[in-house]
């Protein structure tokens, strides 16, 4: 059986860096959380940085499939990249800027707070959970999982709650949230969560 240690070493190996990927990627949507605090203040100008970061990093991704690196972008989009996405553009950190700016410039202060913090929040612990203590797979999910999808459920109802101080509402909202968390969408959920989330809040609130 000794032969068995190599592989398992591998695999190992292999696990700790799909880890290390998913907090380096969900650490990007946790910082998500401190953009409705600066909309409050310069709203027109974190609009317009956020859409010339997104074309920045549109040119980046361009560039890189054409074996043309751009110093210390295309390094971060290495390491945050899923296997998925090699040999194309990666989508991720496109669709959660522009989740970002349509569900602030469709909403209303509140709604679009709760939606971006959804995104941040339940969308980035779900990943980390399911990475790290998922067992339990959601069939026809993508590899979805319940503790995840949990995960996402408490994430937003208590970043909700902080909100807007309603618990019936928290408890919908962090329902809706969980299951658009859990399509098999890939990175387009990054737009789906705020915008879906942030409209159902309209609702509530």
């Amino acid at each position: 059986m000794t032969f068995l240690c190599p592989y398992r070493g591998i695999l190992w190996r292999n696990y700790l860096n799909s880890i290390y990927k998913e907090i380096f990627r969900k650490s990007i949507h946790l910082c998500a959380a401190f953009i409705p605090l600066l909309l409050n203040y310069f709203f027109w100008q974190i609009e317009i940085l956020l859409f010339l970061a997104v074309c920045g990093f549109s040119l980046s991704e361009v560039l890189r499939l054409r074996g043309i690196e751009i110093p210390l972008v295309s390094d971060i989009t290495k390491v945050a990249a899923r296997k998925r996405d090699e040999g194309k553009i990666v989508l991720g950190p496109i669709t959660l800027v522009f989740g970002i700016m349509i569900s602030s410039l469709l909403f209303d202060k509140t709604s679009y707070t709760i939606g971006i913090f959804a995104l941040s929040f339940g969308d980035g612990l779900a990943s980390l959970f399911g990475k790290l203590f998922g067992k339990v797979v959601i069939p026809k999910m993508d590899g979805k999982t319940v503790e995840g999808s949990l995960a996402c459920f408490v994430a937003i109802f208590l970043s909700t709650y902080c909100v807007c101080k309603n618990c019936f509402a928290s408890l919908v909202l962090a329902f809706v949230g969980m299951v658009l968390e859990g399509l098999p969408l890939r990175d387009f959920d990054n737009i789906l969560i705020p915008v879906g989330v942030g409209f159902v809040a309209g609702f509530f609130l």
